[in-house]
């Protein structure tokens, strides 16, 4: 048996104000041919599910590309087309094989092409044939096309938001691949759209129970997978959208059944999907009430993990105005901040810009006397089983609160990117992470109270009030909408 692999991904904020280019794939994460880690990055873990199971089985594993560009905004079509041809021609190159494998995010959008995985899966079964297997692995923030379900013999998401299971999920489609192209399994995907813009978490209900249910459903009366595609809002694009995708064992009547039932109950959620998001200086004085800390404010409309710039300044400048509060706040996006800090050194003190240089959703900049606390070349940061850089960074103090600045665009996935540079988070009344959901998994353990914060940003964080112009209607919360449909 030969089984190709290949990963291509990043997630379009069509509203963001910074261009993604080939150098911000080559600067993020760029693996070629034979050179992924043996550790998986967010949208690669199937090369690392197929590369255990080719070393317990003896199949032919062929790597091509692999390569990541933080979320930002529209991607080259240069950029777009050079990886898709790049990844092509290591899989024209192979053939035939038996399955093909891709790691990819399902988000991307470039110039000319609103649907690139729609794109690049039906040019890669032009490739590999009718009877080849295809498997995808998704982020559930993405936009699930008619063109990625055609070419596709099997769909497995994550389920988790935060992303906790994406190696997991990996292993899961590479066994369905396997047992496909070894006659074991016949998959036959089911699909239902829920008609809303629906984004839940799942380390909160009413997420935690759906999808504890779902586990419990897998596995039972042929249903093989079952993956909640939430759908990604910030990208103006015709699938935006929540769905359903049920992969049956040859039992399609019974998937759609299935994926209906889901798509109801989620729209049986309502609005009361997501926490509660209040103001800078509301969630500011909400933790200062909270008996003991640290207290968790996570920034998560300025997420770098949603194609902004992170490096918005409103909360720090809430937190300014409580100069004896000891807090921190990071990390913020600003190279020419780290380079100055590196310049004079630790120890050093001086006059420093900090953040608000993207674009007016980034609020004013912080113009302080700061103390240059530690710095650092490279900044790397766990995240779930995969190492993440934010690049040269350093952590500066305003008095009692400290802020971390780094050279790369990345979220506060874990509280290394405080303690990696000598602040001693526990001492702490009130910590800002710039990230939406990912920070939860590495921050709760530590965290009195975690409280999510509306700093607003490039895109309204209500969908309803998001200026769409090719989103396919009706859709809740835009439209009213009581059906999902098939």
């Amino acid at each position: 048996m030969k089984v190709f692999v290949a990963s291509l991904a990043t997630e379009t904020n069509t509203f963001s104000p910074i261009p993604t280019d080939r150098a911000a794939f080559e600067d993020a994460f760029y693996a070629p041919p034979g050179q992924h880690p043996e550790t998986p990055t967010l949208c690669s873990a199937p090369f690392v599910a197929a590369r255990r199971r080719a070393r317990e089985e003896g199949f032919l594993l062929v790597e091509g590309t692999a390569t990541w560009a933080e979320p930002a905004g529209l991607v080259s079509r240069d950029a777009y087309e050079s990886l898709r041809d790049e990844i092509l021609d290591q899989l024209r190159a192979c053939t035939p094989v038996d399955v093909a494998l891709f790691g990819l995010h399902g988000a991307m959008v470039a110039d000319g092409y609103d649907d690139c995985e729609g794109d690049l899966l039906t040019r890669a079964r032009a490739i590999v044939g009718p009877d080849a297997v295809i498997g995808i692995e998704l982020d559930p923030h993405c936009h699930l096309s008619d063109a990625m379900v055609a070419a596709s013999t099997i769909i497995v998401t994550f389920k988790e938001v935060p992303h906790t299971d994406f190696l997991e999920r990996a292993e899961d489609l590479v066994d369905f691949a396997l047992r496909t192209a070894r006659g074991e399994i016949k998959p036959v995907i089911s699909v239902v759209d829920c008609r809303a813009i629906a984004n839940f978490i799942t380390s909160r209900e009413p997420g935690r129970s759906l999808v504890d249910r779902i586990k419990t459903l897998e596995g039972r009366d042929g249903i093989l997978s079952i993956s909640v595609v939430h759908g990604f809002p910030a990208a103006d694009v015709y699938d935006v959208g929540t769905k359903i995708v049920v992969v049956s064992d040859a039992a399609p009547e019974r998937g759609e059944a299935l994926a209906r039932t889901l798509a109801k109950d989620v729209l049986g959620f309502g609005g009361n999907r997501l926490p509660p998001m209040p103001s800078p200086a509301e969630a500011v004085k909400a933790a200062l009430a909270v008996e003991g800390g640290p207290v968790v404010l996570a920034d998560r409309w300025d997420n770098p993990g949603g194609g902004v710039a992170g490096d918005s300044t409103f909360l720090i400048h809430e937190l300014l105005k409580y100069p004896t509060v000891p807090a921190a706040a990071g990390a913020l996006w600003d190279p020419v901040a780290v380079q100055f800090c590196h310049a004079a050194g630790p120890g050093a003190r001086l006059a420093l810009r900090i953040g608000g240089k993207v674009a007016p959703s980034s609020g004013p900049p912080v113009d302080a006397e700061v103390d240059v606390i530690a710095v650092t070349r490279d900044l790397v940061i766990p995240f779930e089983k995969s190492l993440v850089s934010l690049g040269a960074a350093a952590a500066v103090r305003i008095g009692e609160l400290f802020v971390v600045v780094a050279s790369k665009r990345a979220q506060t996935f874990h509280p290394d990117v405080f303690r990696n540079l000598g602040i001693d988070l526990e001492r702490q009344k009130i910590v800002v992470v710039k990230s939406a959901s990912h920070f939860h998994a590495g921050f709760a353990p530590i965290a009195r109270e975690i409280i999510y914060v509306n700093c607003g940003g490039p895109y309204p964080p209500d969908p309803a009030k998001i200026p769409y112009t090719k989103i396919r209607r009706p859709i809740a919360p835009l439209d009213p909408v009581s059906e999902p449909v098939r």
